[in-house]
């Protein structure tokens, strides 16, 4: 029988293509991570490539602020460099979008874009448009550098690693999702002071990215929902299933737990850092059951 998108749902639709995909000798990791690695010959430092988009009503709505629309689609792409622990340095646009929109809204989108780029240093360098009769979509492809030591990926997660979230969860579709800051800075400060096995940003709520940082890693994660570090007003319930947060989940010794929470407050004191759980062993605890976050095809924001 044939089935829909909508009852495949994302990631089991990935888990069909992702395998049959062409790499070569030069992937280091292919799709399936926050952005691809790719090395040269000679190089020191490995390629990170990214691309990302923002389509009208998923990720933002109708009589949105268009500078704000672009902000968020070059933050977007910037976070998956953060969760590699990469450096972004050039950016092509692809705009797709109506004859019918009014010239100052695109100028607008274009202002946002650059403000993002220049925020974090990263030249825009060309792109694409095209019409359409359907909703604008904006998709931004990013490329840039980590070191092969300091380049994290989902899949090094250990067992009994603490896991580890930044800022606050929850409620960023009342605004916050269109003006967040993605977290290179963080990134490239945590993998400079201390070996983290395995991170990601959270983009599509703690209910779906974690299960997949835990299947990368094939292991099992428990956490303290208690102790989950919640935006203004939200409930856990939407701390887990919001989306939309853009923090960093990263997996991390425990050994180092002390050290990195001391270090944290001093470099970060405004920035809240807290330990939400870990990884466990398949065979030692079975997940527990959270709220699904966002997932592509099966549900609407």
């Amino acid at each position: 029988m044939m089935r829909s998108l909508r009852a495949l749902g994302e990631d089991r639709l990935l888990a069909q293509i992702l395998p049959q995909l062409k790499q070569n000798s030069r992937v280091v990791a292919g799709a399936g991570d926050d952005c691809a690695v790719v090395k040269f010959r000679e190089a020191k430092e490995w390629l990170l490539l990214k691309t990302d988009c923002v389509v009208e009503a998923i990720h933002f709505v109708a009589g949105s602020s268009a500078r704000a629309v672009g902000w968020k689609a070059m933050m977007r792409a910037l976070s998956d460099f953060a969760a590699m622990s990469g450096v972004p340095q050039f950016a092509l646009i692809s705009l797709v979008i109506a004859g019918k929109r009014r010239v100052r809204w695109v100028v607008d989108l274009y202002r946002g874009l650059n403000q993002a780029a220049r925020y974090l240093d990263v030249a825009i360098v060309g792109g694409e448009t095209s019409d359409t009769d359907g909703p604008t979509a904006v998709v931004v492809s990013v490329s840039g550098f980590v070191e092969a030591n300091r380049c994290i990926l989902r899949s090094g997660g250990k067992a009994n690693d603490d896991l580890f979230v930044t800022g606050r969860l929850g409620g960023a579709i009342r605004q916050r999702h269109l003006n967040f800051v993605a977290r290179i800075e963080e990134a490239r400060w945590l993998t400079a002071n201390f070996k983290v096995h395995a991170m990601m940003d959270l983009s599509d709520g703690l209910g779906a990215d974690l299960p997949r940082l835990a299947r990368a890693s094939k292991l099992s994660f428990s956490i303290d929902e208690r102790a989950l570090p919640l935006s203004k007003s939200c409930t856990i319930q939407e701390a887990i299933s919001d989306g939309e947060d853009y923090e960093l989940l990263f997996a991390i010794s425990r050994r180092d737990r002390a050290r990195l929470e001391r270090t944290w407050r001093k470099k970060f004191p405004k920035l809240p850092l807290t330990r939400i759980g870990q990884f466990n062993q398949q065979s030692v605890i079975n997940n527990q059951q959270l709220m699904s976050g966002y997932v592509h095809f099966r549900q609407r924001r």
